[in-house]
């Protein structure tokens, strides 16, 4: 994997089984779900189960999504997992203010000793209404991202581009803030690859960069959504290399208009299609 992570699949702690199975899937990153994929008579379980897994270090970089900050499970969560030398990140669910960031980081101290990178997920109306807040919350804080199902909720939106202003909103807060692009949130229907495949061009659209997944057979579609297809890769070598040859603003034979901008996004492209 390179520094831009495309596919990030969620498991359920409380099924080590399946926890295992994600880690050889091929997934960039591996959430282990505290939260929503976890009954309340097995929080327990899934977070020893999580701790004892995260004992030792992981082939690919593991995350764990803890339960809700104001909740009665969070504290347990953190104690037990925010130290685990096999632990990469910890995912923060229904942030709605930078305080609930800043709360974590404070006590959220890797095995190593540093900061431990956190990524907060905006799940609620206020939570959008402050994405730029936290998002400069903490510098531990290294991307936020939405929890559509929960925002649908909260919003009381029926139709998907209902939500297009939140995402949107939320990209410009990542860029503004110097974060990664957000990724997209979960498409809960594992069956219908094509509304996957629809709705991830979508989100490229909208200036996201990958994807949540619950399901091993949803990653190859969010990959090929969101690695630049061979025209664009073409493109962008073209653009490079006439940057290359003459400085300053020009156009090319096809009447593409280069300046510093598209130079940039023409680099973007091509280490997005340097992913091994």
């Amino acid at each position: 994997m390179t520094g831009f992570p495309l596919t990030w699949l969620y498991a359920p702690g409380d099924r080590p089984p399946v926890v295992a199975k994600a880690l050889t899937s091929g997934a960039d990153v591996v959430v282990v779900d505290l939260e929503d994929a976890v009954a309340p008579d097995r929080k327990a379980y899934a977070r020893s189960a999580t701790a004892e897994l995260l004992r030792d270090p992981q082939p690919v970089p593991v995350h764990v999504r803890v339960n809700a900050l104001s909740g009665p499970w969070a504290r347990a969560d953190l104690a037990a997992v925010a130290h685990a030398p096999g632990l990469s990140g910890l995912r923060l669910p229904k942030v709605s203010s930078p305080s609930d960031v800043v709360r974590v980081a404070r006590r959220a101290v890797s095995a190593h000793g540093g900061p431990l990178p956190l990524y907060a997920l905006l799940e609620t109306a206020l939570g959008i209404e402050r994405a730029h807040a936290v998002a400069t919350a903490h510098p531990s804080l290294r991307g936020i991202a939405i929890g559509e199902a929960d925002l649908r909720a909260d919003l009381g939106v029926r139709d998907d581009a209902g939500l297009d202003w939140s995402r949107s909103r939320v990209v410009v807060a990542a860029r503004a803030a110097g974060l990664a692009p957000p990724t997209q949130s979960v498409h809960p229907d594992i069956r219908d690859l094509n509304g996957l495949a629809a709705s991830c061009a979508h989100g490229r659209a909208l200036g996201f960069l990958g994807r949540a997944a619950i399901h091993p057979r949803q990653l190859p579609i969010i990959e090929r959504a969101y690695l630049p297809t061979e025209e664009e890769i073409e493109q962008a070598e073209t653009i490079l290399k006439a940057a290359a040859s003459e400085q300053g603003a020009q156009a090319l034979p096809n009447g593409t208009f280069i300046d510093t901008a598209v130079v940039k996004a023409a680099r973007r492209t091509l280490s997005l299609a340097a992913r091994p």
